[in-house]
């Protein structure tokens, strides 16, 4: 169970930071790039606060915010530990581990990307280890967001069309934390069942083959 939690971890945070790397050294603030016309697109910002572009005023709301999430990771790794040992759900398992991976993956950006690049800008994208330094201390880098539907409200059901179905601007760890709570409730009944439920649900062990043996 360790191998398949270090497996998810491991694969969301490369991938994560993999792409974030590659975003904020290649793209400028607000840039675009289009995936799948009317549907997918790459928008470069830097979100300040919360998850999905979500933001909170002042540096101390920021590192308030950046405390926060270690110490959630901090809980959240303590108690995945405690369900590997009581031989949880592994789809359980591997949804707290998704979860997981997810808020370390914003914390690696908020507690140290502000000290090894640049600011990016409309301008210019940035650039690793500037030799004047970062643009923020310790704990108070930006998040780099970079997932972005397009997909509109159809124009019959108001708005014309201009409206999109989900705004937000996101990158792959906020991904991460919310496939893992989703599937989480859509499971629950499963992962949470009790040891009778359980039972109840596998199916009936075939008749004894003794029983229709030919008694002699």
């Amino acid at each position: 169970m360790l191998k398949r939690v270090l497996l998810v971890v491991g694969s969301v945070l490369l991938i994560d930071q993999i792409v974030k790397i590659y975003i904020k050294l290649n793209f400028r603030i607000g840039e675009r790039f289009p995936v799948l016309k009317d549907i997918f697109e790459i928008h470069f910002i830097e979100n300040k606060g919360m998850a999905f572009g979500m933001e909170i005023p002042s540096a101390w709301g920021k590192i308030a915010l950046s405390l926060f999430r270690i110490v959630a990771v901090v809980v959240i790794s303590l108690y995945l530990r405690r369900i590997i040992r009581e031989g949880a759900h592994k789809g359980f398992v591997t949804c707290v581990a998704l979860i997981l991976a997810g808020a370390v993956g914003n914390i690696i950006d908020s507690a140290f990307y502000g000290m090894l690049f640049s600011t990016s800008s409309i301008v210019q994208a940035a650039t690793f280890l500037p030799p004047d330094g970062g643009y923020a201390p310790f704990l108070h880098g930006d998040v780099v967001d970079m997932l972005h539907f397009t997909v509109k409200w159809p124009s019959w059901l108001g708005g014309n069309g201009i409206n999109e179905i989900f705004p937000p601007i996101f990158n792959i760890a906020d991904a991460a934390i919310t496939v893992g709570v989703i599937w989480i409730l859509i499971r629950q009944r499963v992962y949470f069942a009790k040891p009778e439920e359980e039972k109840s649900e596998e199916p009936e062990v075939a008749g004894n083959p003794e029983e229709g043996a030919v008694q002699t």
